[in-house]
């Protein structure tokens, strides 16, 4: 486990923020793409709030779990997703408040900010530049769209090669257990936040190893 950090030790100054549930909340258009998909396949959903599982894990695994697709239904059901995502559901999404005015405050302290996400590195890129979130980040790093880079521990250890980033000075930020799991997976020093789509039981399973609040807090956390 990484160390926590301290007055002694000098904290990480590589940054790599989650996208979803962490700098937006994509509820809106991932919830509709979702609906899209299930559809095509004859499946109604009244409970459009458990829709929020679908926030943070692949989509395939998500789709094979929650409606016990097969893989090639799960690879199709992606796909119809994917018609409606990259059309409208992307910019189906808002800014959590204070994420600017944190974003802004960590990069005065000398940090080094990246996004390392499990959304398509496509549409990342797409959501950043139009939510104007692109200007606070040193690069970006996501999944493909083949599914050759899917799981966060992938694109994890993507963007620490991609940017020469040393795992023992970085952190990973991010809402849901797989972010947790994939810097635990590469050595990195985690926090979990909670305002976002993962509880804190979750969270605190996964082994993060500091819970923020809000976005404020993240910044007393990571300053």
């Amino acid at each position: 486990m990484c160390p926590a950090f301290s007055a002694q030790t000098p904290s990480p100054k590589n940054l790599l923020f989650d996208l979803d549930g962490t700098l937006t909340d994509p509820y809106e258009g991932i919830s509709r793409s979702v609906i899209s998909a299930l559809a095509a396949f004859g499946i109604p959903e009244p409970d459009r709030a458990a829709l929020s599982a679908f926030i943070g894990p692949p989509l395939i695994d998500s789709f094979m779990e929650f409606y016990g697709f097969s893989r090639a239904d799960a690879e199709r059901a992606v796909k119809i997703y994917r018609a409606y995502f990259s059309d409208k559901g992307l910019f189906e999404n808002e800014v959590y408040p204070g994420i600017p005015e944190a974003l802004e405050a960590l990069k005065r302290a000398g940090k080094k900010l990246y996004v390392a996400t499990a959304k398509p590195e496509v549409f990342a890129g797409r959501i950043l530049d139009r939510f104007g979130l692109s200007p606070f980040f040193e690069g970006l790093t996501g999944a493909t769209l083949d599914g050759s880079r899917s799981r966060k521990d992938e694109v994890i250890r993507c963007a620490l090669d991609a940017f020469s980033l040393s795992p023992a000075d970085s952190v990973m930020i991010g809402d849901r257990k797989h972010d947790i799991l994939g810097a635990k997976a590469h050595g990195l020093f985690s926090v979990g936040v909670l305002y976002g789509y993962g509880s804190r039981a979750e969270l605190e399973a996964a082994g993060a190893d500091r819970l923020a609040e809000n976005p404020a807090d993240l910044v007393n956390i990571l300053r």
